[in-house]
């Protein structure tokens, strides 16, 4: 359209000169010494025109001529740097798609007359690491913070990830403590610490970082939650080997966590193992009262007190309420026989094998009736315990020093009511 219109203005222009032009072409008289020139001033002009011409095509065809070395040079650069640019193209598809050989000889392919080194040096220090090529990973990130110093913490970060997949832990805890130094609030390098310190089994130093986490929002609250109780969870078992510092590190965890049922749970077997169960029955019936947890009504009947009666008379108050649940009842039952009361034990062992019966408590009731001389049901109540062992699914709890787990309770409850029969345990 503007060729057009140009076209159209350039006829319109050459027809008006040359109507001008019919009507009085001009004259024109140029002398020098002896010399003269005369002629219409039309032609002179169109003489000046050409002259114009040929003289700005020379100047033109001149320069080009002098800037040739130039343009052939810079024709080259460009040339260098599209191959460069494909080079890289190529090589990230050959890394996505698993040929990381391939990658990196493309990679590193014309990397010099890249306009962006640096990438071509991280994503060829990945095709290495997955080759397992630690070394030449190695030279590539050297490369990548030459071709950009201020780059450092792109490079840093790289670096800290490939050693943690190939579990160079201490090379990598280095690396992010020198990018964090750099970069205090990047939230990648937290990620990252999160990750290292989760894998060195460093708990003491992720529940520093707990409050750091959950500010700037590294993770999201579901996670954070999960690793919060992780972390309290790992920590109690690091202090679980001496009674001051287990009940002083207990006392230093956030009231909220600490009530969590699960984490006062393993708090009272490790507990029990150092033989402080008084100190925690207060703390499970306190929780039984805000949530009803039948793992820890089984604990609860496992802590052995001075005054047995008082753990009996608290979860005879749970039974006003629960009169169905086969669990309380069999606590019930310990209680029981941890105050000799051999009636009342086997009246509530009775009631849980009416409700739910299981190995267990066809176990303690044999064991009660064959204290009592009632060796027939007894030997009856150790079949049908047998049998069922076999059939139920073994509950699975973590073990706590030398104390056996409480799926396999037998044990413990042997000695417990040999003890309080005055008997010696049956084995």
């Amino acid at each position: 359209m503007r060729t057009l219109i140009a076209a159209f203005l350039a006829l319109f222009a050459a027809v008006a000169i040359t109507l001008l032009v019919r009507q009085d072409s001009g004259y024109i008289l140029i002398g020098y010494g002896h010399w003269t020139i005369e002629g219409s001033l039309a032609l002179f002009s169109l003489a000046m025109l050409a002259l114009f011409l040929v003289a700005y095509i020379a100047i033109r065809t001149a320069s080009r001529i002098w800037q040739m070395p130039e343009r052939v040079a810079e024709w080259r650069r460009k040339r260098r740097s599209l191959k460069a640019r494909q080079a890289l193209t190529r090589g990230l598809v050959e890394l996505a798609e698993g040929r990381w050989k391939v990658a990196e000889r493309h990679l590193t392919r014309n990397v010099a007359q890249s306009e962006t080194p640096l990438l071509n040096y991280l994503a060829a220090a990945r095709a290495a690491q997955l080759q397992g090529e630690h070394t030449r990973r190695d030279d590539y990130l050297h490369l990548a913070h030459e071709s950009m110093p201020s780059a450092d913490v792109a490079v840093g970060l790289t670096q800290a990830e490939l050693q943690l997949a190939h579990q160079q832990y201490e090379q990598a805890l280095a690396t992010l403590m020198h990018v964090r130094s750099l970069s205090p609030k990047h939230n990648y390098v937290l990620t990252l610490l999160k990750k290292l310190y989760e894998n060195l089994g460093e708990w003491n130093k992720l529940e520093e970082m707990l409050p750091e986490l959950k500010r700037r929002k590294v993770i999201n609250e579901s996670d954070y939650q999960e690793l919060e109780i992780r972390v309290y969870r790992e920590r109690l078992k690091q202090e679980s080997s001496t009674l001051e510092g287990l009940v002083q590190y207990w006392s230093r965890i956030p009231k909220g966590i600490r009530q969590m049922q699960e984490i006062l749970f393993e708090y009272c077997e490790y507990m029990m193992a150092l033989d402080a169960g008084s100190r925690i029955e207060p703390l499970i019936a306190a929780s039984l009262q805000r949530e009803w947890n039948s793992e820890l009504v089984t604990l609860y009947g496992l802590i052995e007190l001075a005054n047995p009666s008082h753990q009996l008379e608290m979860a005879e108050g749970w039974l006003k309420s629960r009169q169905e649940d086969a669990g309380l009842l069999l606590t019930l039952a310990r209680l029981s026989l941890q105050n000799k009361l051999w009636g009342k034990a086997r009246s509530y062992l009775e009631a849980s094998i009416g409700i739910s019966a299981t190995a267990e408590s066809y176990q303690q009731l044999g064991l009660l009736l064959e204290r009592l001389g009632e060796d027939d049901g007894a030997l009856r109540c150790f079949r049908a315990g047998l049998a069922l062992q076999h059939a139920e699914p073994q509950r699975s709890l973590p073990p706590i020093g030398n104390r056996p787990v409480l799926s396999n309770k037998s044990v413990v409850d042997d000695a417990v009511y040999s003890e309080s029969l005055n008997t010696p345990a049956r084995s």
